[in-house]
């Protein structure tokens, strides 16, 4: 099914009463934002990636945070191709355009580290939330034992919207903190029920 057609589909989905299927990925990819407009989260494709860099271009310079993203193009393209070369990524889809991103690195490390951005016009509308969740269940069903980042001390926004997920504080400098969440609690589980089932 194309992109166009899941997001068709996706305007007229009712969580509600959705149980889920055997066809499910880790995490159901439809979601719906905190202005009730459906998108979607999917891993990402090779053909994704001049959209994706056309939505690091234009990322206010406000999101960036211990140096990441960079912010020419050349270096964006050789950042994005060491994402993708050597780790695992999930792109968040809104009208067909890519608005969000999560990378995870290196694929085959228990405790990979992670970095999370979504498009500057559709921040504060719940998709880095849900961003999140899908990367909990796909690191869980890929069966990494943790997950961790590096955040700045500064970003409280983050940090919060990190610790209502359940990470922890498990380092800290004047600069950054590193933060963890282990994938044997409930949240592995929780993040994974069919949307009728969650209570979140």
């Amino acid at each position: 099914m194309s992109t166009r057609e899941e997001s068709t589909v996706c305007a007229y989905w009712d969580p509600s009463a959705c149980e889920g299927t055997v066809g499910c990925p880790p995490r159901c990819p439809r979601a719906i934002d905190e202005r009730g407009v459906p998108f979607l989260v999917r891993p990402y494709r090779s053909a994704d990636f001049e959209p994706l860099v056309e939505m690091y271009e234009g990322l206010d310079e406000s999101a960036a945070t211990m140096g990441l993203p960079p912010f020419t193009r050349p270096r964006i393209e050789a950042w994005l191709t060491e994402l993708t070369s050597n780790g695992w990524n999930l792109v968040a889809l809104l009208d067909d355009r890519i608005v969000g991103h999560v990378a995870v690195t290196p694929a085959d490390d228990p405790d990979p580290e992670f970095v999370v951005f979504v498009d500057s016009d559709v921040q504060d509308r719940g998709i880095g939330s849900e961003l999140l969740k899908q990367l909990i269940a796909y690191a869980d069903d890929r069966d990494h034992e943790a997950l961790c980042l590096d955040v700045s001390t500064d970003n409280q926004r983050a940090v919060t919207v990190y610790e209502n997920v359940g990470f922890e504080t498990i380092g800290q400098s004047d600069l950054n903190r590193t933060m963890q969440l282990p994938l044997d609690g409930p949240i592995a589980d929780r993040v994974q029920r069919p949307p009728a089932e969650r209570l979140e």
